[in-house]
């Protein structure tokens, strides 16, 4: 039900912005768009792929062996995951049961990995989008707000991924809120996320090596964006792009429509205005969604093997750790 609703609300903002812009405006701004420039924006989704699949190996590296065709193979699953299932967070549950199902590991550390590797995104993410707000020239009090919400982010996930003190008032806080069947399972996962902690920040070269890693390969995601405009022939500062499409790409994260659909289109309207019309922003929508169905689609034949390796590594299949979602 919930994928029919995201669904549906993603088709009315499609909708209502199709509606506003006027479909033929749309298609003259592909009608005279540089081709060229939309193979090389959409080629860098491949070297972004293979640093995120050596990125994992990193971070498996002190538990378990996994060869590089694997990790690749288990990144485009879970993108295609990421698309088709309800909310992202339920696709990273699932990439990290394919993790503890390929290599063995114990599952709340899988889990642990996952969430860290998700820190490091994050930190990716709203590193950059500050370094672009903070050098944004004339923001008005929408943007002023986002520079404030994202050093805070920044500030508070740093904080969560370094901070022991901080990590164990997490848990005990979620200790208040989770049912108490979940409770043992909670506090497998903090010790889980302990340990992981204290491998990583006992390597700091380790840890250098994969935040400078999620940094570069954020850095790619938003330089793939700013091609994109360039291949419609509009034009963007580099260092504004730094700063709005972040925006954008956190407006698709909120779970409200399908990957993000509709909602990141509307975002990429409102942030450009200033810099070209709503045709060529509806269009950079178009290509921006691309981002994440062609991964999803090259992960689409590789899906059925992951499920069944789940499948055969659990008394009850397609759960992930007993909390009740299904693959």
């Amino acid at each position: 039900m919930k994928k029919l609703l995201s669904l549906l609300l993603s088709l009315i903002i499609l909708a209502v912005i199709y509606w506003e812009i006027d479909l033929r405006s749309l298609g003259h701004v592909f009608k005279n768009c540089n081709g060229w420039w939309i193979v090389i924006s959409l080629g860098i989704l491949l070297p972004n792929i293979l640093l995120a699949a050596g990125r994992l190996r990193q971070l498996l590296s002190n538990r378990a062996k996994l060869s590089f065709s694997n990790a690749y193979r288990l990144i485009l699953a879970a993108s295609t995951l990421n698309v088709i299932l309800p909310m992202k967070i339920i696709g990273d549950l699932a990439k990290a049961y394919f993790i503890k199902a390929h290599t063995k590991v114990d599952g709340t550390f899988s889990l642990s990995l996952i969430l860290f590797e998700k820190a490091c995104d994050m930190i990716s993410l709203f590193l950059l989008c500050g370094v672009g707000l903070i050098l944004y020239p004339k923001k008005d009090w929408f943007l002023w707000l986002m520079t404030v919400s994202v050093i805070l982010g920044l500030t508070i996930v740093i904080l969560l991924i370094g901070s022991r003190y901080l990590g164990r008032l997490f848990f005990k806080l979620s200790q208040l809120f989770i049912p108490y069947k979940y409770k043992g399972k909670l506090e497998n996962l903090r010790n889980s996320w302990f340990e992981m902690h204290k491998l990583f920040w006992s390597d700091k070269i380790r840890l250098f090596k994969i935040i400078f890693i999620s940094i570069f390969i954020w850095f790619l995601h938003l330089l793939q964006i700013w091609f994109f405009i360039l291949s419609l022939k509009a034009w963007t500062p580099f260092l504004a792009n730094l700063a709005l499409a972040p925006l954008a790409i956190l407006a698709g994260l909120l779970p409200l429509t399908l990957a993000g659909i509709g909602t990141r289109d509307a975002a990429l309207i409102a942030l450009y205005q200033p810099f070209f019309n709503a045709p060529t922003a509806a269009a950079l929508g178009l290509l921006c969604t691309s981002r994440y169905l062609l991964p999803a689609i090259c992960g689409l034949p590789l899906l059925r093997k992951y499920i069944q390796m789940a499948h055969t590594s659990r008394k009850k299949p397609g759960k992930l750790w007993g909390l009740g979602t299904e693959l």
